[in-house]
């Protein structure tokens, strides 16, 4: 009888050791969820706001209530003096216009950083640095006479071309760290295949490029959608972006400010960045973290 205890006993499975917990795993998760929180609870109040009827602008319940759609379609009034359509089409153009060129200027820029020895290299990476932290409020006056001078007042150029100088920056810096971590290998191998410099770039490195080239794009698109400094006072009725638009926004009512009308303007705006984001998050992570391992 003991013998067969026994037997029992030694064969039972023994009990694993309980884990501790782990702190810093839930402070983590935690940091976490404040931030996001943080970080999305005024977008979340922008929605709800933007579907809340005009009478009930300042309801503090923290949920959709007097759920309406009019808000939407006074966005798209154009008897109150709003033409949102052509603002979202202008945002659009000079968006597009602004990154396409950047990145064009910005590829063979980091190219030449990253891959030529030249003298005062790094002093040109300096000053490239250096114009990304120039504080844009500065710009306002001087780029003001100047358009004043050459008649580019109110026009797409006047929008596009500082934006272009605030997102060149970015261009150059995220791309010249990309090329500077390339293996010079892959080039070398193309050029011993009997490429020349510029089909070894043109066939090796711009495909090897293309998630950081991707990322890049985003960001300076979203930089010059949400551009507003300049647009507020290099632009006209024709040429108006949506960030500027939603600042002279009309409401329904004259005597009374149209909060959520804008809202509903500013989640037509953002929604979109939103989804782009979404959607393409892994290339921009991808891009993002390119560089970081040969």
């Amino acid at each position: 009888m003991a013998t067969a205890t026994a037997s029992r006993t030694s064969t039972a499975p023994a009990e694993r050791p309980k884990r501790p917990f782990n702190w810093g795993s839930f402070r983590t998760y935690i940091s976490a969820i404040v931030i996001l929180i943080w970080c999305l609870a005024p977008f979340y109040w922008m929605i709800v706001t933007a579907f809340r009827d005009v009478g009930f602008t300042f309801d503090t319940t923290p949920f959709f209530t007097h759920f309406t759609w009019d808000n939407f379609a006074t966005v798209f009034d154009e008897s109150l003096g709003n033409h949102f359509g052509k603002n979202l089409l202008n945002s659009l153009f000079v968006g597009a216009v602004t990154t396409l060129i950047a990145l064009i200027v910005g590829v063979f820029a980091a190219y030449a950083l990253a891959r030529l020895n030249f003298r005062f290299k790094f002093v040109v990476l300096g000053f490239i640095l250096g114009a990304s932290m120039f504080p844009g409020v500065a710009l306002v006056t001087p780029l003001f006479q100047l358009f004043t001078n050459i008649g580019w007042m109110g026009t797409y150029q006047a929008l596009i071309i500082p934006n272009i100088s605030f997102v060149l920056p970015l261009t150059v810096y995220t791309l010249t760290s990309f090329f500077r971590e390339m293996p010079w290998e892959l080039e070398e191998a193309a050029r011993i295949d009997g490429c020349t410099q510029g089909q070894a770039f043109r066939k090796v490195i711009l495909p090897l490029a293309a998630p950081a080239t991707f990322t890049t794009a985003i960001l300076a698109f979203i930089s010059a959608w949400n551009e507003f400094l300049i647009a507020s006072q290099l632009s006209n009725d024709d040429t108006r972006t949506v960030t500027v638009a939603i600042a002279y926004f009309a409401g329904s009512q004259p005597q009374q400010e149209p909060y959520t009308a804008i809202m509903a303007a500013g989640t037509i705006v953002t929604i979109p960045l939103v989804i782009l984001v979404l959607v393409f998050q892994r290339k921009i992570v991808a891009g993002l973290t390119a560089g970081a391992v040969k």
